[in-house]
């Protein structure tokens, strides 16, 4: 038996509609046309499907079993031809991003509930591209958005730039640093660094500063939160290195100074990483917007 889903729907119609005149409009179809897609279903199946001497036309117990395949099977065909629809004319997606930068998270959760006012169709997750390596992921299409700060040469990637920012040197008030107008490599290695808990490859002070002048601190301590790294900091048990935004966004200041790191200050730039072709979608282009807007202007929007 040779059965299609325009099958499913002549039985629902004409169930509905108790007769073959008012379901031939319901399906906008002749008549005729009907009548001759009946009996060819019933030459197929070896049944009859209604009860025709009934009125209103009722199904047989065979068009029964038919009527409940349709009732199951309909709505789920309608559902997957809308969210097709729905991609076609880009609102619908998948938005799942990787996050390389530890410090991001407070930053990205205003943009994503923007975003997701304007785009409520858009499958959204985060990952924390810290546990995994987010660009290959990114690559194989397990990801579609990777935030980071180190930009790469990848075919088929392209690194949306975001904003710039400045790693600010953090240290209690009491700390013989907190005197110098700004500090070099050389400062730091009689103290303890408080950092993320993230590779050094991926810290910008390490990366920007001591690995190229090859000084390393007395002592690297990660913690997790940005409060605690600065509660530790304010009570002179290290110092840290901070992106200015988020020393910005802090709304309880503990005693604590910040400092230029060298005296030209050190810039850094956040990208948004995406597969090529996806960052003119429409709903990728308008987070992209959103994401470009810095996060102390963004918290006041």
């Amino acid at each position: 038996m040779h059965l299609e889903f325009r099958h499913l729907r002549t039985i629902k119609a004409i169930h509905d509609a108790g007769g073959l005149a008012r379901a031939a409009d319901i399906l906008h179809i002749t008549q005729s046309a009907l009548s001759h897609q009946i009996k060819g279903l019933e030459d197929q199946a070896g049944v009859e499907l209604f009860v025709r001497r009934s009125k209103p036309l009722k199904l047989s117990a065979a068009g029964m079993k038919l009527l409940r395949l349709a009732e199951r099977i309909l709505p789920e065909i309608e559902a997957t031809e809308e969210e097709f629809r729905a991609l076609r004319e880009g609102r619908a997606g998948r938005l799942h991003i990787a996050i390389e930068c530890h410090a991001c998270f407070d930053w990205l959760f205003p943009v994503l509930e923007q975003f997701r006012r304007a785009w409520p169709e858009i499958d959204v997750d985060i990952r924390p591209g810290l546990a995994f390596n987010a660009l290959p992921a990114l690559e194989r299409e397990e990801v579609d958005l990777v935030i980071s700060s180190d930009p790469e040469q990848i075919a088929g990637v392209t690194f949306n730039p975001l904003f710039d920012y400045h790693p600010t040197f953090v240290a209690a008030a009491t700390n013989p640093l907190a005197q110098k107008p700004f500090v070099v490599a050389e400062d730091f290695a009689d103290q303890t660094l408080i950092t993320y808990p993230v590779d050094r490859g991926r810290i910008d002070i390490f990366t920007k500063l001591l690995t190229p002048a090859r000084v390393e601190p007395r002592a690297h301590r990660q913690v997790e939160l940005t409060a605690v790294i600065l509660m530790l900091v304010a009570s002179n048990r290290g110092v840290a290195v901070l992106p200015d935004w988020v020393l910005r966004e802090v709304k309880y200041r503990p005693d604590y100074v910040t400092r230029p790191v060298t005296e030209g200050g050190l810039t850094k730039r956040l990208y948004a990483a995406t597969r090529t072709e996806d960052a003119t979608e429409p709903f990728m282009a308008h987070f992209l917007r959103l994401a470009r807007t810095e996060p102390v202007k963004l918290q006041r929007a």
